[in-house]
């Protein structure tokens, strides 16, 4: 198993914190935010992870995050020119991929679970990490039955067909590359990270894990105070 971690984009809803820096190395407490999702993916054993960054703070992660050996483990570096959907890092990452198994997490994501299970017990197709919410409508939904296999999966639809949202976490086999080869960009101009799964989806190959513990997307001012709150809370409780 691989591991890559988006931490790409221009960050324009924490703006006019992310004039200066990158969104994914803003302080979480007292750690850089990407440090959260790099965590995740190492409690889990993946020891072999690429980092996909926007040009302009590139040197900033390197700078950060170096090779790898103070965490273990090894890194690769990526830079996304232009964002154009999640689903692009398959195709900024396909060498990197190759003919494994990855895991995408994406940088601004925080996770108080430990995914080892879900991850090490993957084999082969797709597999979302959903969590329940009271606004599901805000999300991508997953709709999935008592075998956690998925029946449904739409992007913030109006009338959701569950209350689990698919969170920025997604486990693929290496046939994510050609699939990816063959998504369509939408009317936003991006590959979507929704009509992947449901490529996975219409071959009976997708399925779900649910997180029960924590889980915070920090893109907003209010879920970044969030975080931080969590975060410390989670620290001094040690």
């Amino acid at each position: 198993m691989k591991g890559i971690i988006l931490a790409g984009g221009s960050g324009s809803r924490l703006s006019p914190l992310t004039k200066v820096t990158s969104k994914q190395l803003l302080p979480i407490y007292n750690k850089p935010m990407i440090i959260y999702p790099l965590e995740t993916l190492l409690s889990a054993g993946i020891k072999d992870i690429l980092i996909i960054v926007a040009p302009d703070h590139a040197g900033d992660f390197l700078k950060l995050l170096g090779s790898g050996s103070q965490f273990d483990c090894k890194f690769t570096y990526e830079i996304q020119d232009k964002p154009e959907g999640l689903a692009q890092a398959f195709l900024i990452g396909k060498n990197f991929i190759g003919n494994d198994n990855v895991t995408l997490i994406l940088g601004d994501n925080l996770y108080e679970d430990n995914f080892s299970d879900s991850i090490n017990s993957f084999e082969s197709g797709g597999r979302v990490f959903v969590k329940e919410v009271t606004d599901p409508e805000r999300f991508g939904v997953a709709e999935f039955d008592q075998n956690n296999k998925v029946i449904s999966i739409e992007e913030k639809p109006q009338n959701p067909k569950s209350n689990f949202a698919v969170t920025g976490m997604y486990i693929y086999d290496h046939s994510v590359i050609e699939k990816t080869l063959n998504l369509t960009p939408s009317s936003r101009g991006e590959l979507e990270i929704t009509d992947l799964n449901n490529l996975y989806l219409h071959e009976g190959k997708l399925d779900v894990a649910q997180v029960e513990g924590k889980w915070l997307d920090t893109g907003t001012f209010e879920s970044l105070h969030e975080a931080i709150i969590f975060a410390r809370n989670r620290e001094l409780s040690k």
